[in-house]
């Protein structure tokens, strides 16, 4: 009988990609996930019966354990970018994963793999990495021989930056930004996939792997290699440092006021926290390398999920040769 791997938040970003691995690798895959309706898109990801979303509520004991019972596999990947309602960075990023650390050594499942960020520090002034830290604490605790995984900002298909981004950049000619000088080690999820699933397999050594691309590049530097991508123009304006925590002042006011109904996905306080920190590997910290893996470059990805921001979409570069060719006439 091929093994199980119970992954919490197994229909997130990062999730999605370790649960189309461990299926790919053989394994029946079990994802955990608050919704399980609107995590119906994993089921494809094998063989009928293979991978399946099940329900489970990361706060609580008794529905962290039962959908581990039989587990021979665990990958920890929940995590909030704005922590609402119930669920809070301290929930969430700290009590959720030590939750979970603490039931997989209770169920005795031989492998653990944690998803945390780099980053993560327990005196931080931002809420986020200072819980990622304490979540990475509270692994330890009970899970010695954990994989911990601190990758730099994610991107892929599904993600929040270059996509949220390049949407702003197609309504408007200006493009404010937050910390355009902090640094970023952007890195592919696929990549971040493999890593975990080499962690989940027995394959990595226990301990902590900052993940990171092979560029490292400024929040500036990273949108206009962006919008380059999507072939528009705009003016980055990097905000001073008042005029950020003011931005975001008010867009978290909006979401205050109207009782979290309109999420701020802008900028948050705590996100403006973050960005005083560069996001890239230490120089002695384990990584890709260490586990024989080659990470790909953001320009070999970005055009694949990109070009929906191009002027005429798929067609831009068709549309740019004709007007070309008219010209030479």
């Amino acid at each position: 009988m091929s093994k199980l791997v119970t992954i919490y938040g197994g229909s997130g970003f990062v999730g999605r990609y370790i649960a189309r691995r461990m299926a790919k690798e053989g394994w029946r895959v079990r994802v955990a996930v608050r919704r399980p309706n609107e995590a119906m898109f994993v089921k494809p990801y094998g063989v009928p019966g293979q991978v399946e979303p099940v329900l489970c509520n990361i706060r609580d004991d008794a529905s962290v354990a039962s959908v581990m019972e039989g587990a021979d596999a665990v990958v920890n990947c929940v995590g909030v970018l704005n922590g609402l309602g119930k669920n809070t960075f301290e929930a969430v990023h700290a009590d959720g994963a030590e939750r979970v650390a603490r039931i997989s050594a209770e169920q005795g499942v031989a492998r653990f793999v944690h998803m945390s960020a780099i980053g993560a520090d327990a005196e931080s002034a931002s809420e986020y990495a200072r819980t990622k830290a304490e979540g990475e604490a509270g692994v330890l605790k009970h899970r010695a021989d954990a994989v911990i995984l601190r990758p730099s900002v994610v991107f892929g298909t599904e993600d929040e930056f270059f996509n949220r981004f390049a949407g702003m950049a197609r309504m408007s000619p200006v493009l404010p930004i937050a910390g355009g000088s902090t640094k970023f080690q952007p890195v592919f999820a696929d990549d971040v996939a493999k890593a975990a699933v080499s962690g989940a397999l027995g394959q990595a050594e226990a301990g902590t792997y900052d993940l990171g691309g092979p560029e490292v590049k400024t929040f500036r530097a990273l949108m206009q290699q962006m919008l380059g991508v999507i072939h528009r123009r705009a003016i980055i304006v990097s905000l001073p440092g008042f005029a950020a925590r003011l931005m975001a002042f008010g867009c978290d006011l909006v979401q205050k006021v109207t009782c979290q109904l309109i999420e701020n996905k802008m900028l948050t306080a705590d996100q403006v926290k973050n960005l005083k920190s560069d996001n890239v590997v230490a120089e002695d910290a384990k990584g890709f390398a260490d586990l024989g893996i080659r990470p790909v470059t953001l320009a070999s990805v970005l055009p694949t999920y990109l070009w929906k921001f191009r002027p005429s979409g798929q067609y831009d570069e068709m549309v740019g040769s004709a007007q070309n060719l008219r010209g030479d006439i």
